[in-house]
């Protein structure tokens, strides 16, 4: 199958477990190519976004972390042909939603409107790509549904985090100094930083349910 024909199954959740132990050199490219363009989209008419963001190595170095931030969650789970080259080949695939991002509504649009829209695109893309990673996970690892839901979330407190070191530390200090002007983006940063707070409140139940998790799946596999 090509390259693109996967990854018109994977965004439309029709990818098998088999198609994704299929994945090769081709796919990740693809992946690549395609994370760095969104990249550069996602960051193009932000002025405050540093020379890498622009250049979408930020979103390149991103997908290897969180590659292997899922790697190293699964671990110890002992999924069979559980591998980081399938996770980042996956992660890397998922990038394409954003191009949402890179549509420059402001330029058409008020800044109250360009706001609404951009919150909205924060919203489709970010539930399209947990949908993905829980359908992905789902049919790899065949864990049971608390399991999958809790790495499905862990990763997604960590991602969270990151999007608040990257995009919100300098509105959050311009908002505390009372001095900058409103942007398109500003809606999408306010959601990210109460998602922030959601994601720490999370943190304690989820790291319990991972624990436990962790715990019974050893246990069964020492019983078998």
């Amino acid at each position: 199958m090509s390259p693109f024909k996967t990854l018109i199954k994977l965004l439309t959740f029709k990818l098998t477990r088999d198609e994704m132990l299929n994945f090769n050199k081709y796919h990740f490219i693809l992946g690549l190519i395609g994370t760095w363009l969104v990249g550069m989209g996602r960051y193009w008419d932000d002025t405050g976004a540093n020379w890498m963001q622009h250049l979408g190595l930020g979103s390149i170095i991103y997908i290897f972390v969180l590659a292997l931030i899922i790697w190293l969650i699964l671990l110890p789970y002992k999924i069979n042909n559980w591998s980081y080259f399938i996770v980042v080949t996956f992660i890397s695939l998922t990038s394409f939603p954003a191009i949402f991002y890179a549509i420059p509504v402001e330029k058409f649009l008020s800044i109250e409107t360009s706001n609404t829209i951009n919150v909205w695109f924060l919203a489709v893309v970010a539930i399209w790509r947990l949908a993905l990673l829980y359908y992905f996970l789902k049919h790899f690892t065949k864990l049971s549904k608390i399991d999958i839901i809790t790495v499905t979330l862990m990763p997604i407190c960590v991602i969270i985090s990151v999007l608040t070191m990257l995009n919100l530390h300098r509105v959050v200090f311009n908002i505390m100094g009372g001095m900058r002007n409103p942007t398109p983006h500003d809606s999408s940063y306010f959601v990210l930083m109460l998602l922030t707070g959601l994601s720490l409140i999370l943190s304690i139940p989820l790291l319990i349910s991972y624990g436990m998790g962790v715990y019974y799946r050893r246990k069964l596999f020492k019983e078998e």
